[in-house]
């Protein structure tokens, strides 16, 4: 069902609306809260997601005073920019750091550029739409299936320790991938727009509830830390005895060589063993692991 006087479909209005208002309060809270950067990745994607729904739906469209050509290159454009920009989040969210080099590199070279020559170049000189999807979306497509190979190794390999004990989540996390490969297929196959769009949101909509969920479990956390000891605080993410001494150490600036030399064990061991503190903690540095302990980035002592 379309909107009258649109190419627009009642759901992919609907989806717009509720995104735009969840847009709002997110941005509004980032702005107030500008150091919680997860939140800035999510409101970019939702930003982008908005973007795609609304290009999508409303193009092409020859009574919108826009030349057609220019209305394909912006939707499609659109969605290269939504599928380019989704690993990229996982990336930065997640902290997949295995990520990186295809965030970084492999999506502007395989996605972003064969969507700058076929349909910034090619298009609009054979002014043939078909032949710029036939033939552009063939890389992308086979790269979408690299990636999300890529995503669900590295969640596997680096966030299913964190998540062990949440196995529903976990799942989530998997199933909020699948439909971004879905993508360049629909584009290519010319899907409907009913369901081009109930793909692509229901795998934000598994995204937000991750980002929610997450954003809410770190908020009861901070507010038990503040009046925890250093000792409860570390047994909330269930370190034991030897972890908490190191974890202590750590935290009081010294090196694995100085931390090994008090404990009396080797730094490798010392090294294995912050590893496993950081995974139990979901952290990466140890700055984040303070600020998850409710210790201040220059605090160099503990209670």
């Amino acid at each position: 069902m379309l909107i009258p006087g649109t190419e627009m479909h009642l759901l992919t209005a609907v989806f717009i609306i509720l995104e735009f208002v969840l847009f709002i309060f997110q941005l509004g809270w980032y702005l107030a809260h500008p150091l919680e950067r997860p939140r800035k990745w999510y409101v970019i994607l939702l930003g982008l997601l908005i973007l795609y729904n609304l290009t999508g739906g409303l193009f092409p469209d020859p009574g919108i005073p826009i030349p057609i050509a220019l209305q394909n290159i912006i939707a499609y454009g659109s969605g290269f920019l939504m599928a380019s920009y989704f690993p990229f989040y996982f990336y930065k969210a997640f902290q997949l750091n295995s990520l990186r080099l295809h965030a970084l590199y492999g999506v502007p070279v395989l996605l972003l550029l064969p969507y700058l020559v076929f349909f910034g170049v090619v298009y609009l000189w054979k002014e043939d739409l078909e032949y710029a999807i036939r033939y552009g979306m063939i890389i992308p497509c086979v790269y979408s299936f690299i990636i999300v190979a890529a995503i669900l190794r590295a969640i596997r390999r680096d966030i299913s320790e964190q998540y062990r004990s949440r196995k529903l989540e976990l799942i989530a996390v998997y199933l909020a991938v699948l439909p971004w490969a879905s993508m360049t297929f629909l584009a290519y196959y010319h899907a409907s727009q009913w369901l081009e769009v109930l793909c692509t949101n229901f795998g934000f909509l598994l995204v937000s509830v991750l980002f929610i969920s997450r954003t809410v479990l770190l908020s009861r956390n901070r507010q038990l830390l503040k009046d925890k000891s250093f000792e409860a605080r570390c047994a909330m993410f269930k370190l034991n005895s030897r972890e908490i001494a190191t974890t202590r150490l750590l935290c009081r600036g010294l090196t694995y060589k100085e931390i090994g030399d008090s404990l009396h064990i080797d730094p490798k061991t010392v090294d294995g063993r912050v590893q496993r503190i950081f995974a139990k903690a979901e952290v990466k540095k140890k700055i984040e692991l303070m600020q998850k302990l409710g210790l201040g980035e220059d605090q160099t002592t503990v209670e």
